[in-house]
């Protein structure tokens, strides 16, 4: 189970500011139910100061982004338009005293809600329907210009953080080798001509020990990288499992996401293992449910971190069948 701080905990059990907002002119829809997560942000401007009396919201998603939309509503009233277009999506999470790094992508939406709601209050258009880059992630609707905008904002530098950051890939993977061309392009352009970019592991460990104690963005993610990139080590790899100690460590990881699933009326099983590739029963609540490719999602990412290496958790159905 990942973990939340009080703070998070707080806005998720006595979220600020939600529910509709009379009177609104401006306002952002970002997400779709259909992906998972879906936020409304409204707006209350003061025509003559451009500054934000009021603000609400209403958000189809988990306690991360109920915690997330809750406090970007708190942070922004008050301010100008302009210095609302400044908030970050790490302020969001930093307000909350941090997010876990699989629910960062909460405070990304966060953040384009915020910049939709300014929009459609100065009556310009904004649109995250993919009109300006590629669709890289089809699991989650998620092109390339989002991709990259992530990347640069937060210095991303693997797969895994900006499935973290975007949910991109966290679905078949198959867009993690779309997803490794951006970044090896913005790292191109980081490291700039004549320079060499260094590889994010040993970024990470340069930087960790130089961090100042405020600094929650090295704290909080320069571990994630260290321990569970499955590209990079710490240590010497271990040895490699057989095929019984890997269903077992597979058994371990749905045994471990088994209570969450229940509370919710549902279950998983193992299925099949074939090569990188994990076969589940979703049950009860969770068989057929419209947050079916999350909930994969979510298991395969912890399937990736406890095996280290790039497997797939798909649902039985799309099993091969023997001829």
């Amino acid at each position: 189970m990942w973990e939340y701080s009080d703070k998070v905990r707080e806005h998720f059990f006595n979220p600020r500011n939600s529910g509709p907002l009379k009177d609104a002119n401006g306002i952002g829809d970002v997400g779709s139910i259909q992906c998972g997560d879906a936020l409304r942000l409204m707006l209350k401007v003061d025509e003559q100061s451009e500054i934000i009396e009021d603000a609400h919201f209403q958000t189809f998603g988990c306690g991360s982004a109920i915690a997330s939309s809750s406090a970007l509503t708190e942070i922004i009233k008050g301010m100008t338009l302009t210095q609302a277009l400044e908030v970050s999506n790490q302020n969001i999470a930093d307000y909350l005293d941090g997010l876990p790094p699989e629910k960062m992508h909460c405070s990304v939406m966060g953040r384009e809600a915020l910049q939709a709601a300014i929009a459609n209050y100065r009556g310009e258009e904004w649109s995250d329907d993919h009109e300006e880059g590629a669709l890289i992630c089809k699991c989650f609707a998620v092109d390339a210009v989002k991709i990259a905008d992530v990347v640069n904002a937060n210095q991303l530098n693997t797969v895994e953080e900006v499935t973290f950051y975007t949910k991109a890939g966290g679905g078949c993977t198959a867009c993690h080798e779309g997803i490794e061309e951006i970044l090896a392009g913005i790292k191109a352009e980081r490291a700039g001509p004549g320079e060499v970019s260094p590889p994010p592991l040993a970024a990470a460990l340069t930087a960790a020990p130089l961090a100042p104690a405020n600094a929650s963005t090295v704290l909080v993610h320069a571990p994630t990288v260290a321990v569970s990139t499955p590209t990079a080590a710490v240590s010497a790899p271990p040895a490699r499992r057989t095929l019984v100690q890997k269903i077992r460590k597979i058994e371990e990881v749905l045994e471990s996401v088994r209570p969450m699933l229940q509370r919710d009326h549902g279950d998983v099983e193992l299925a099949d293992v074939q090569g990188k590739t994990i076969y589940v029963t979703l049950k009860g609540a969770c068989s057929g449910c419209m947050m079916e490719v999350a909930t994969l999602g979510g298991i395969q990412q912890k399937m990736i971190e406890a095996l280290g290496e790039l497997v797939k958790v798909l649902p039985v159905s799309h099993m091969p069948v023997e001829a």
